[in-house]
């Protein structure tokens, strides 16, 4: 199991914290939660880190604040947003941003699935 890519959850929600880390469990990665972008900064193993799924409102940074600061210190593994308020801005700062997907919540777990599965491709070139 240990040779599983690594998912970051990366949202306020623990609700939703929860149910993506069974999701991706059940899916044989290895998901690790955080409750706010600063904990994942300061987690000493994000370099494991294969991908991530942030929220895109937090409190404290948002996950666009995240994307700035992990792409300013290099290439970030890929990062996949969700979100509740939908506006065509933050979806195209996002993606502009090299976000590989901007999802709606709830999030449909198949197209989840489907986003995941191309960002793991992805980092694997």
């Amino acid at each position: 199991m240990s040779h599983s890519p690594v998912i970051a959850v990366i949202d306020d929600d623990q609700a939703i914290r929860e149910a993506l880390e069974d999701l991706l469990s059940s899916l044989g990665y290895r998901a690790l939660p955080f409750a706010s972008a600063e904990d994942f900064l300061a987690f000493p193993g994000r370099s494991a880190v294969a991908c991530m799924v942030v929220d895109v409102r937090m409190g404290g940074m948002t996950g666009l604040d995240l994307q700035a600061q992990l792409n300013a210190q290099g290439k970030p593994a890929p990062m996949i947003f969700m979100t509740s308020y939908t506006d065509q801005a933050t979806r195209s700062k996002a993606l502009a941003g090299g976000a590989h997907g901007f999802l709606e919540k709830p999030v449909d777990a198949e197209v989840l699935i489907g986003c995941l599965a191309s960002a793991l491709r992805h980092e694997a070139h």
